[in-house]
Order: structure tokens, then sequence, then C-alpha cells
């Protein structure tokens, strides 16, 4: 019988027998959603440290607070080793999230009342560039790029058209669905005339920026990229702000972070980032390599088991990430509710040409590859995988008979790579005793 004191630990059990079922649910599944990743164990370390429990309001060496004279060296070494990861001249850590980050560079930016020029929904734009995101938060009025399905990328010279006319004080661009680099090198000259701050948001690809293998936005136009830190970036789920402009702007971006929209900045989080960052120094290009061959040869694969991929004029993807039209197919949301019954994750989402009422039930789905390649998927297990999602969606072949494939299929992938040390992925860490 329970101590009087201890009458609520049944429920504390529950909800870490429920964990530990999590656990167990990805360690038997195939993760493909675009936004996740899992970390090394150097990096999980640091969640479990006494940062957690502390406060470091401000700058390092300029806090609010004692106790961090510790602190204050991490934060230095990680703002260090994302310098050198990003080649940048700023470099601020302490945003909690990517949305965070994006709330930080529009107050600093902005003010309620002005027009900024923003990616789609529908064209994969995230949604804190929606009006009902952060951008209606801080009160401002966006215009759309116009979107070319064709190449799965804004449309150049109608972009050019829509900056020239609407002269943003703010132009935002990166998205959620990002097959293709944004096109900067071609608008830059457009931007530079119309004076606006340009802004990217690279949360998606923020590892592959790093590993050398997408596009280098702080050398194409851009002055400032945001990002969460946990997608092909693979650590913890907090953010990032990364500069090359001008000491003043830096300024505003920093008071942007605080006291514009956050206090304390989650100082475990932050050490892991450090820890990822250096870990990207050393393995980031080769592990960004294979993400763009594993999503590349898995988009090759399912159309030629004829699923409707996007972006098959330009190779389908340079990125980690595939869109798939799947409305001859049942529509997003089915076709994503049987693979996840059958132990295959992803999401459901909006296409270019979909209305953005139709979020709940969207013709396509993504995939991201960044997660599988980081247990040691290469092409030959890639094609597995598009065999597996041929037979439960086109095939229709039974799902429990499925779900034990796609297990014993996973079961053969038991270590994280591109990191330092080794880890078995999804076990679950015991402390309660």
């Amino acid at each position: 019988m329970l101590n009087k004191s201890d009458e609520f630990l049944e429920d504390a059990l529950f909800i870490r027998e429920l964990a530990m079922k999590h656990n167990k649910f990805f360690e038997e599944s195939i993760p493909l959603i675009a936004s996740e990743n899992i970390m090394s164990p150097m990096a999980m370390e640091m969640l479990l440290t006494d940062l957690g429990f502390r406060y470091a309001e401000g700058l390092p060496h300029k806090r609010y607070y004692q106790g961090n004279q510790i602190v204050d060296i991490i934060e230095d070494k990680v703002t260090d080793l994302g310098r050198a990861l990003f080649n940048a001249k700023y470099v601020d850590p302490r945003p909690l999230s990517g949305t965070n980050s994006n709330m930080a560079v529009l107050y600093a930016f902005t003010k309620p009342g002005d027009t900024i020029t923003t990616p789609a929904l529908s064209g994969g734009g995230h949604i804190s560039s929606a009006p009902f995101g952060a951008v209606g938060f801080r009160g401002l009025k966006t215009l759309n790029y116009p979107f070319d399905v064709d190449e799965m990328n804004i449309n150049v010279d109608g972009t050019i058209k829509l900056l020239k006319q609407a002269k943003p004080k703010l132009a935002w661009f990166g998205q959620s669905v990002f097959l293709f680099p944004t096109p900067l090198k071609e608008l830059r000259d457009t931007l530079e005339e119309i004076g606006s701050t340009v802004v990217y948001d690279a949360a998606h690809v923020l590892g592959l920026i790093g590993g050398k293998q997408f596009q280098d936005p702080l050398r194409e136009g851009a002055q400032i990229i945001t990002g969460s830190t946990h997608k092909t970036l693979p650590g913890p789920q907090h953010g990032i702000i990364i500069g090359e402009t001008t000491e003043e702007k830096w300024k505003k971006v920093q008071r942007g972070v605080f006291p514009g929209t956050l206090s304390n900045h989650h100082l475990n989080a932050m050490a892991a980032l450090g820890v990822t960052l250096a870990e990207h120094l050393d393995y980031g290009e080769a592990y960004a390599k294979q993400i763009i061959k594993n999503a590349q040869t898995l988009g090759s694969e399912l159309s030629k088991l004829g699923f409707n991929v996007l972006g098959e004029k330009n190779g389908f993807t340079k990125s980690h990430t595939l869109a798939i039209d799947v409305s001859k197919n049942g529509g997003g949301k089915e076709v994503a509710e049987k693979l996840e019954s059958c132990n295959i994750i992803l999401n459901k989402n909006l296409l270019p040409y979909d209305d953005n009422k139709k979020s709940m039930n969207p013709s396509g789905i993504r995939i991201g590859t960044q997660e599988v390649t980081r247990i040691g998927f290469k092409e030959a297990d890639i094609k597995e995988l598009a065999e597996l999602i041929s037979d439960i969606i086109i095939k229709k072949k039974d799902p429990e008979v499925m779900a034990e494939k796609v297990r014993d299929f996973k079961s053969t992938f038991n270590e994280v790579q591109y990191c330092f040390g080794k880890f078995k992925p999804y076990q679950y860490i015991e402390l309660f005793k």
C-alpha cells in the first residue's frame, strides 16, 4: 500500500510506462518525419545535467543571475562552433526553437503594420510565416511569392515583380517542404535594390548547409539565417540564429532574442547543441551527402513503383525531403494513417495546388530521410523501404503482416552514426529505481 505522500506515484509511473512504450514503438518503426531526428549519446548526456535547472538571462559575462561563470564558457564555445560550422560572423544559440528564432527576428526588424514577403503555406512555407502564426502575432501583412509547381520552387520572375512592387521591409525565404535551394542568387540584385532585410529560415536544411551539400545562404544574399536544430542538424529541440550583417542589425537580433521573446534559454539544450555542432564539423559532410543520396534514391524508387513523386524534372529533391501526391491513393490523411498502422511514420502535407482548408486532408505526404540515414540506411536499404511502402499502399497487403515485416527490417539498425561514441537508438535511459 502506498504512503499518503506517494498517493500520486501510480500516476507518475503510468506516465513513465507510456514513455517507455513510446520509445519501444519508435524502436520498431521506420521514422520518416522530415522535421525530426535523434541525438548522439554525448548530446543526450547534456540534457540530463544540472544545466537544465538553471537560469542565465542575457549575454555571456553580462548576466542578471549569479552562478553562470561556467555557463558563460559553455555558451562562448557553442557560439564559436556555430561560427566555424556556418562560416558566419555572428551566431546566437539562445532561441528555444525555430519558431522562437523567427519571432526574435520579426521583433528585431519589423513593427506592427509592416508588409513582408513570404512563401505560401501550400508552397511549403512554415506556419510561423502565415497570418495565423508568428507573423500574425506581430501584426504584419504578408504577400506570398508565386510558386512554380513544375520546378517545385518559387517563381523567379514573378517574385522579382512582387518584390519591386511591394518593397517589403523584410523578405523571408525558406520552407517546411524544401526540395530544392531557394533562387537567392537570381533575386539578389532586386533585394539589394529595394533594401530589404533578407531572412532565410533554414530549419529543415540547416545540417545540409553545415555539411556544405545544399546552398550557402549567407554567400547568396541572405543576411540572417534562422532555424531549429533537430532536423538535418541532429541536435536537441532548440533554435539558433546566424548572421552575416552589420553590428547594428545584429544587436537588434540579440535584443529580439532577449528580452524580446525569451527569458532563460534552456542551458542543457544549448550545451547539447554545442556537442552537435562539434560532431557536425567532423561528420556533417558525410552525413549530409548520404541524406541526399537516400532521398533521391527513395524518390526514384517510389516513382518507378507508381507513386506521383513531385519534382521529377529536377531529380525529385536536392535535400532530405520528398513531396508525393497521393490523391489517387486515398489522400494524404488516409495514406499516412495506413503507413502508421504498419509502423512507417510520416505526415500528410499540403501540396502547392491544395487549398489551405485541406490541411487536415491534403493531397500529399511528406517524407524525410535524415533520421533513417542517422541510424545507418544506405541506398540498398532505401530500395527495400520503397518496396514496403508500395506493398502497403499500392498492393494493399495485410497490415499486420506488413507491420511485422517493418519491425523485422528495422531491427537490423542498431547504432546511431555520424557522431562521437556509440549508442543504440531509441533505448530508454532508466534513472528511477
